[in-house]
């Protein structure tokens, strides 16, 4: 490497060809100003790349669609029930009838293998209303007693018809190999007439 010598001052460190020599330091402002460019070109760069990724990770818009619904209860009558779909699963929403409430009632907690009250399974105020998932705990299978005429097994709730778990009228496992109770959603009432799952 050369360098080059001022011969007027000796107290002047010699320079090195190719080196900036701005005597108001421009040249160093100059390098700092490209370096924050290029590492702000970096980061918007970046952002453009990863929006997209996580974009995809959305959920797409026919699942958007059923995060929540809306059902007209209007039309249950008292002892009936309907099923619907939330989330591409089957929901059974049931009107009980005061008698359905009272066996309900009448029935120890130490009796119940998944133990819960019936007014811990509905909304206060809605003790007749049992809202829960139509997919039987033990292996995922639609069980019957919703629908007109179908079997609700010995306790008048539900019953599975591919391992024969029994359901008693607060939707309880009280028979079959089933763990749990059937499942209650996430809900709310936006009227008389109105429940909103999801």
């Amino acid at each position: 490497m050369s360098t080059i010598t001022n011969a007027e001052d000796p107290n002047q460190r010699p320079a090195v060809i190719g080196e900036e020599t701005d005597p108001h330091g421009e040249g160093v402002r100059r390098r700092d100003f490209i370096n924050i460019a290029a590492v702000s070109f970096a980061g918007v760069g970046a952002v453009a790349t990863v929006i997209p990724l996580i974009n995809q990770m959305n959920p797409s818009a026919d699942v958007l669609a059923l995060a929540q619904i809306e059902v007209d209860i209007s039309k249950i009558a008292t002892g009936s029930a309907i099923k619907t779909v939330w989330r591409k699963q089957p929901v059974f929403i049931r009107n009980l009838t005061a008698k359905e409430i009272a066996e309900a009632d009448a029935v120890p907690l130490s009796a119940l293998r998944d133990p819960q009250t019936l007014e811990e399974r509905t909304k206060p105020g809605k003790k007749n209303w049992l809202i829960t998932l139509g997919v039987c705990t033990h292996l995922g299978c639609v069980p019957l007693g919703a629908g007109a005429g179908e079997n609700k097994g010995p306790y008048g709730g539900y019953f599975c018809p591919c391992h024969g778990s029994q359901y008693d009228t607060a939707a309880r496992i009280r028979g079959g190999p089933a763990p749990k109770n059937l499942v209650v959603p996430e809900y709310a009432f936006k009227s008389d007439t109105t429940v909103q799952i999801g």
